[in-house]
């Protein structure tokens, strides 16, 4: 009974970590030099490759909205203050 309660605040922490992850990931991936998409922009930053750059903005904007839409939906569902209209 108490477990959706308890998760309320939590969901949107999780939507800004994983925000936050997928920014790192840029990081983690040129330092480990891991193929992927973090490493295809620094890539593709580095060599001014502007095509590259805004495709992977665009998917990593799109991923962070659908996420907080999730999230954003999610709370809607489980708390019963909320009203979709």
């Amino acid at each position: 009974h108490g477990l959706p309660v308890a998760v309320l605040p939590l969901l949107p922490i999780i939507g800004t970590d994983f925000a936050n992850l997928l920014g790192g990931v840029v990081v983690v991936e040129s330092i480990t030099n891991w193929p992927g998409i973090g490493l295809q922009a620094f890539v593709a930053l580095r060599s001014l490759d502007l095509p590259i750059v805004m495709g992977t903005v665009l998917l990593a904007g799109l991923v962070v909205v659908t996420l907080n839409l999730a999230v954003d939906l999610a709370v809607a569902f489980l708390d019963p203050r909320v009203r979709l209209e």
